[in-house]
């Protein structure tokens, strides 16, 4: 979550006036995330979150996304629901841009999970891509393998301001995860970004998750090796060491729910490596081309160098834990 587009109180009561949801009691602007402007809104003393829709969200993609959350929540996945607008959409335009009002997620995002919460979280996962299998909507991944060299493209020149060795040490990983990457595994409905901060717990149980908006159709396996990335490293930036015991319980509490195929486990170190690639890749596009005035912290892309270097040296990866 971010601030990119600036409300005040009137702007934030002229697009309430569109609702039947109440009266604003008070709003705050979240500093946290890069991609989306989302403020925290009190209304007759129930929480929401409303969101404006920017840089790479698409305005064809937010019936997905509405969709998604609703049946999600319908099936028992505990995330927001957006709720109805007066004209009886989920979807509002104001300033030339779409936002979404959703309702109030309890619990907080933990900084590092347990080996115990990351079973938690395997296990939700798998609820979610189980779930999501008698869905009928879709959207494409536009940020899979076949995206990430012209995104490099689109950095190779200014990257080395970041780190001197950065374009040569993502071009080799890029040629590696492009002549490996698997062309027939499960696939589905993933959330595609299940970082610490939009994983939700209460009282150390697990609560809920948000931020669908990189949601799509990919392999359930690269669901998976994102999570190993966001989840399974401990350790200060220059300094990151992968928790196989973390990965492990991830692992057995996502296969209590679905099994993972033989060919799953034998890709999933490709598959790793390129989910480190695909958000290292982001996050150095998103450090050179921050937007002026924005309330946004950019995140270290070194720290997914670090997982890259880590995935592309490790030796028999899926060994740790199947």
């Amino acid at each position: 979550m971010a601030v990119y587009t600036k409300l005040n109180k009137e702007n934030i009561e002229e697009i309430l006036s569109g609702y039947e949801i109440g009266k604003l009691n008070s709003f705050k602007g979240i500093q946290e995330g890069i991609e989306n402007s989302n403020y925290f809104l009190l209304i007759d003393n129930k929480k929401y979150i409303l969101t404006i829709y920017e840089k790479r969200v698409k305005s064809q993609d937010l019936p997905f996304f509405s969709e998604l959350m609703t049946g999600l929540n319908k099936a028992g996945v505990k995330c927001p629901i957006p709720i109805i607008n007066k004209q009886k959409k989920t979807i509002t335009d104001y300033s030339k841009k779409k936002l979404m009002i959703v309702t109030y997620l309890e619990g907080k995002a933990k900084k590092n999970l347990t080996p115990k919460n990351c079973k938690s979280v395997g296990v939700e996962v798998a609820k979610m891509h189980e779930i999501t299998k008698n869905f009928k909507i879709r959207r494409k991944n536009d940020l899979s393998v076949n995206s990430w060299r012209e995104l490099f493209n689109s950095v190779k020149k200014e990257c080395s301001k970041i780190h001197q060795d950065l374009p040569k040490l993502i071009e080799s990983n890029l040629n590696d995860v492009e002549k490996n990457w698997p062309n027939d595994l499960p696939k589905g409905i993933i959330h595609a970004d299940l970082f610490n901060d939009n994983i939700f717990f209460n009282n150390n149980e697990f609560s809920g998750l948000i931020d669908f908006y990189f949601s799509c159709e990919d392999f359930y396996a690269f669901e998976i090796a994102i999570c190993f990335n966001a989840l399974c490293f401990d350790g200060v930036p220059k300094n990151l060491s992968f928790n196989v015991t973390k990965a492990k319980n991830f692992i057995n509490g996502y296969n209590s729910i679905r099994k993972l195929t033989d060919d799953e486990k034998r890709n999933i170190k490709v598959l790793s490596q390129g989910a480190a690639l695909r958000f290292l890749l982001t996050r150095v596009f998103d450090a050179l081309n921050t937007v002026d005035g924005a309330i946004v912290k950019v995140k270290d892309p070194m720290e997914y160098l670090k997982r890259l270097e880590f995935h592309k040296n490790s030796k028999n990866f899926e060994d740790f834990f199947f």
